[in-house]
C-alpha cells in the first residue's frame, strides 16, 4: 500500500504546483490589467475626491451657481442696456433657466456615454473608463451618476472601496430624494455596515425609499411585515407593498400584448439544451452547429430559440434565429413557423413588424395544428392586428390552444372571462383557467389568481393566499434576488464575494471574529475539495486549463513523471 500512497502524494503535489502556477499567471495577468487601468482610475478618483468635497456642507456655492453667475456676466452689457425692471427680470429668468438646462444636458450625456460603454465593455480597462463618464457627470451634479459612485465606493470596484465616503453620498443623495440611496441606507443599517446597526433607522429609510419608487424597498417591506421582523406582523400591509411591485411588473408583461411566447421548453435534445446549466458548452455548440447544417429539424428549432432570447451562453442574434428558423419551417417544422410568426409580430431588425406576414406564419403552423400558431392567430383577432377585431374567432383559436395544454392560451381565456372581453363575465371560468396556466408557471395568470384571493372575486378572500401567489410571480419574473431573514442568500455561487462580506462583517463587530474565521475555513476548505482534489477528474474537467499552464505538451511530462515513479518504485522493490 505504501507505493499506492507515495503515488497519490505525487499526484497532490503536483495538482497543488497546477494550482500554484495558475496563481502566479492569473496575478501577472491582474497586475497588467491594473497597470492599464491605473490611468483611468486615477482619473476617476480624482473626479470622485471633486464630488465629495462639493457635498460637503461647508461648500454652500454649488458648481450650479458659479455656472450662472458666469452665465450673468456675459450677458452684463446686455443687461445695462434695458431700463424696463419687468423685461430685465424675464430676461434674468430666461438666462437662468437655461443655465440650469445646459448644465442638466451635460451631466445627462456624460452619464449615457458612461452607460453605453459600460453596457458593451469586455475589460476592466473599458469599464473603468465608464466610470470616468460616470466622474464627471456626478462633478455637474447628475444624481444618476452619483448613485453609481456612491455603489463603487461601497463595492469596491477599481479599489476606490471606501464604505465611509459612500455612505456619506447616499445620505447626500437620500436628501436630495434619492430612492436607491434611501433603500441602500436601509440596507446598510439594517446589518450595521460602516454604520450604526439601528433597525428603526432601517424601517424608517426603507418606508421612505418605497414612497420614492424603490422596489426592493416595498419587497423588503413586504417580507418585515409578513415575518414580523422589527415591526408588528401584518399580512394586509405586506399584501398592499407586495401589490405595488407585482402591479409594476404585470403592468410592463400586458404592455407586451403581441408577444404570443415567454419561452418555449427547449424539448429537443434535453441532457444539454433542455438542461439546467446556464452555458452551453463551447464544443457542444459548435457540434450542433453541425447537425444544423447536416439537416437536423429540431437542433435547427432550438438553435433558432436560443438565439432568438439570448439563452445558455449565447449572444441574442435576430439573424441567425431567423436563418434557423426558416430553414427548419422549410423543412415542415410547425414550430419554427410558429416562431417566424411571432418575430414578425413582435417585429425586430431581421424581421420588420409585419402582421400580414405574422398572420401567414401563424395559420401555417396553426393548419398543422400547432398550438402556438393557434395562440398566435387568436391573439392577432384579439387585438386586431392586421385583421378585424373578432372576439368569437379569438376565443375559437384560444380554446383549441389551450386544449392541447398551451399554458399562455389558458390564460388569454381566463383573461377574456374575467375581463368579460366578448364573453359574459364568468369568474369561476376565470378561475379555472388561470389556475390551469398557472401550474405551468404562466406569470400573468400567477398574478390574476393573486389579485382574485386578495378581493375575494370569485372566491373565498385570502390575505396569506394572496401574497403567496404574488411571491410566487414576483418569483417567476426574478424580481426576488435575495430571501431578507438572518443573513443574505446570493443567487450565484461568488467564492470571492462571499470573502469580501465576510472580511466587511469582521471589520464591523469585535465579536463577529470567531464564527466569520469558522465561516471562512468552512468557505475555503469546500472551495478546496471542489477545486482541487484529485484535480477534479471528472468528465466536465477542463483540458484546455493544463494547456495553457504547462504547455500543449502536459500530456507528455505527466506520462513521464508516471514512468520515473513507476522504475523508482519498481527499483526499490526489486534492488
Amino acid at each position: 500500500m505504501k507505493p499506492l500512497f507515495l503515488l497519490i502524494e505525487i499526484l497532490i503535489i503536483l495538482g497543488v504546483t497546477i494550482k500554484t502556477i495558475e496563481a502566479e499567471k492569473h496575478s501577472k495577468k491582474q497586475k497588467g490589467r491594473n497597470v492599464t487601468a491605473q490611468v483611468s482610475v486615477n482619473k476617476v478618483k480624482q473626479y470622485l475626491s471633486n464630488v465629495l468635497e462639493q457635498r460637503k456642507p461647508i461648500n454652500v456655492i454649488s458648481k450650479k451657481e458659479n455656472l450662472l453667475e458666469n452665465k450673468k456676466n456675459h450677458h452684463k452689457l446686455r443687461r445695462k442696456g434695458i431700463r424696463n425692471k419687468d423685461l430685465w427680470k424675464r430676461n434674468e429668468d430666461h438666462l437662468e433657466n437655461q443655465a440650469k438646462n445646459n448644465f442638466t444636458d451635460e451631466g445627462d450625456q456624460l452619464f449615457k456615454m458612461g452607460i453605453k460603454i459600460l453596457q458593451q465593455s469586455k475589460s476592466q480597462k473599458q469599464k473603468a473608463e465608464a466610470y470616468i463618464f460616470f466622474a464627471k457627470a456626478a462633478d455637474l451634479g447628475n444624481l444618476k451618476a452619483m448613485e453609481k459612485m456612491a455603489d463603487a465606493l461601497l463595492f469596491g470596484n477599481f479599489g476606490m472601496q471606501n464604505i465611509t465616503a459612500a455612505i456619506q453620498l447616499y445620505e447626500s443623495l437620500a436628501k436630495e430624494g434619492s430612492y436607491k440611496a434611501q433603500n441602500a441606507l436601509g440596507f446598510l443599517s439594517s446589518y450595521g455596515i460602516g454604520m450604526e446597526y439601528n433597525q428603526a433607522k432601517a424601517l424608517i429609510y426603507y418606508t421612505f425609499g418605497s414612497a420614492g419608487g424603490s422596489m426592493m424597498s416595498q419587497m423588503i417591506l413586504g417580507y418585515r411585515y409578513l415575518s414580523g421582523i422589527n415591526v408588528l406582523q401584518n399580512c394586509e400591509v405586506a399584501l398592499s407593498h407586495y401589490k405595488k411591485v407585482a402591479d409594476y411588473i404585470a403592468d410592463k408583461l400586458e404592455k407586451s400584448e403581441g408577444i404570443p411566447v415567454e419561452k418555449v421548453r427547449l424539448t429537443e435534445r434535453p441532457e444539454n439544451l433542455s438542461s439546467n446549466s446556464e452555458i452551453l458548452d463551447w464544443d457542444i455548440y459548435q457540434y450542433y452547429k453541425f447537425l444544423a447544417e447536416r439537416g437536423d429539424v429540431q437542433i435547427q428549432v432550438s438553435l433558432g430559440q436560443l438565439h432568438l432570447i439570448g439563452r445558455k451562453g449565447l449572444d441574442q442574434d435576430y439573424y441567425k434565429a431567423l436563418y434557423y428558423f426558416l430553414k427548419a419551417a422549410k423543412a415542415g417544422s410547425a414550430n419554427a413557423m410558429a416562431f417566424i410568426g411571432k418575430m414578425y409580430l413582435e417585429g425586430n431588425a431581421a424581421a420588420p413588424q409585419n402582421n400580414a406576414t405574422a398572420f401567414k406564419y401563424f395559420s401555417m403552423a396553426a393548419s398543422k395544428g400547432n398550438a402556438i400558431g393557434l395562440h398566435g392567430l387568436g391573439l392577432l383577432y384579439f387585438y386586431g392586428k392586421g385583421v378585424p377585431v373578432n372576439y368569437a374567432e379569438a376565443l375559437k383559436y384560444f380554446q383549441k390552444a389551450a386544449e392541447k395544454g398551451w399554458p399562455n392560451a389558458q390564460f388569454q381565456l381566463g383573461f377574456m372571462y374575467y375581463s368579460g372581453s366578448g364573453v359574459w363575465k364568468d369568474y369561476k371560468l376565470a378561475f379555472k383557467y388561470f389556475y390551469l396556466a398557472s401550474q405551468s408557471g404562466q406569470p400573468l395568470a400567477i398574478y390574476y389568481l393573486a389579485e382574485m384571493y386578495a378581493t375575494g372575486t370569485g372566491v373565498l378572500r385570502s390575505c396569506r393566499t394572496a401574497v403567496e401567489k404574488r411571491l410566487k410571480f414576483l418569483k417567476k419574473r426574478r424580481c426576488i434576488q435575495w430571501h431578507f431573514s438572518c443573513g443574505i442568500e446570493l443567487p450565484f455561487k461568488d467564492i470571492h464575494l462571499a470573502r469580501r462580506l465576510y472580511d466587511m462583517a469582521a471589520q464591523t463587530s469585535p465579536d463577529a471574529h470567531i464564527p466569520v474565521f469558522l465561516a471562512l475555513m468552512k468557505l475555503e476548505t469546500v472551495h478546496l475539495l471542489q477545486d482541487i482534489l484529485f484535480f477534479n477528474f471528472t468528465m466536465r474537467w477542463k483540458w484546455t486549463v493544463l494547456d495553457n499552464t504547462i504547455g500543449p505538451c502536459w500530456d507528455l511530462f505527466v506520462i513521464g513523471l508516471i514512468v520515473a515513479v513507476l522504475i523508482f518504485l519498481l527499483r526499490n522493490r526489486y534492488g
